[in-house]
């Protein structure tokens, strides 16, 4: 037997807990253990010191930036995206504070990379408190605006891969104001992550200024060039959403979490938490038009599945389960905008 496939003894630290608690403990002792033996692996696959160095500095980024979002993930959060070189005379600037200032109202972080122009803008509306920043360290252009410095929400990472990871993982909704090359791979890495479902699906909003056309020609590129050419379907426009106004922007991400709450994969099921059950006559609506979304059975409404006791603060809600193809994610965002709006157009 290799010492890789041999069995590992794990002390029992699950003291005087309930049984779930303890299960989960045990689970994330397995996972901190399954670190460790890939680290040690790392030895004799002669792996290269400067390979080492950057998981090395990935994993304490990732670890300390877990730490500081820990304790607020019980709040909403908006991630702005945005460029750094945006003027505060400049309308979306203006656009961006106005912004911010409405979903800190509404008790949201704004959560940007926190540095200067429309990055700053989210986080002047929004205020410190209602602050979050994501900075990444650069020889020019990139130190935290004084809205967010010295901050402990805000986390500064060497790395673009592990910050977009953390803007997108700990976010409830996502906005795009103008910007250059680094807005318009944030905005296609969340579009891609959504069309593939490799994150729960969340409002995309591509922001613009009052009368503004950044996003436009995009948004026309996209329907008239890629989806003629079948390299998009459809529903994939359902996945974002262009606007110049403000009040859409902070409605289509308000509306999204009407009745929608959560999603959650339990075994081969898909599982909606809704806020308020649906309609008889709705759940047979979304049977009949949204049966092409299924891999086999129906859509079923019922309460909190054993396997989700980890999550004791969504017991109450209701659910809509269902085994779903997990191909068809923009078909998944208008079965969403259908839940929210109550009814099928």
């Amino acid at each position: 037997m290799t010492l890789e496939n041999a069995p590992v003894e794990r002390p029992d630290r699950s003291g005087d807990a309930q049984p779930g608690e303890a299960q989960n403990r045990r689970k994330i002792v397995d996972l901190i253990d399954d670190i460790k033996h890939s680290a040690d692996r790392l030895a004799s696959d002669r792996t290269s010191r400067g390979d080492l160095k950057i998981l090395s500095r990935a994993l304490r980024e990732l670890r300390y930036a877990f730490k500081v979002f820990a304790p607020y993930r019980w709040r909403r959060k908006v991630t702005v995206f945005g460029s750094a070189r945006t003027r505060p005379h400049e309308p979306a600037y203006q656009q961006a504070v106005a912004f911010g200032k409405k979903m800190a109202a509404l008790e949201w972080y704004v959560v940007t990379g926190a540095s200067s122009g429309i990055m700053e803008a989210g986080h002047v509306g929004a205020g410190r408190d209602n602050s979050m920043g994501l900075n990444i360290m650069l020889p020019f252009e990139q130190d935290a605006n004084p809205v967010i410095a010295g901050d402990s929400k805000l986390v500064n990472m060497k790395y673009f891969f592990t910050r977009k990871l953390m803007f997108v993982k700990e976010c409830d909704a996502v906005v795009c104001f103008p910007g250059g090359f680094g807005t318009l791979d944030e905005a296609f890495e969340v579009l891609t992550l959504l069309q593939t479902g490799k994150r729960d699906m969340v409002p995309l909003v591509l922001a613009d200024a009052p009368g503004g056309q950044y996003w436009k020609p995009l948004d026309d590129f996209l329907r008239n060039t890629l989806l003629p050419q079948g390299m998009i379907s459809p529903e994939d426009t359902s996945l974002y959403r262009v606007t110049c106004d403000l009040d859409e922007t902070v409605g289509e991400i308000t509306h999204f979490y009407r009745v929608y709450h959560s999603m959650r994969y339990v075994k081969r099921n898909l599982v909606l938490r809704l806020q308020e059950p649906l309609g008889d006559s709705l759940l047979e609506s979304i049977n009949e038009q949204f049966a092409d979304v299924l891999q086999d059975g129906r859509f079923v409404q019922r309460g909190a599945l054993s396997d989700e006791k980890d999550e004791p603060e969504l017991a109450d809600m209701s659910r809509l389960v269902f085994h779903f193809n997990r191909r068809s994610l923009g078909r998944l965002r208008q079965l969403i905008d259908a839940i929210n709006a109550g009814e099928l157009r």
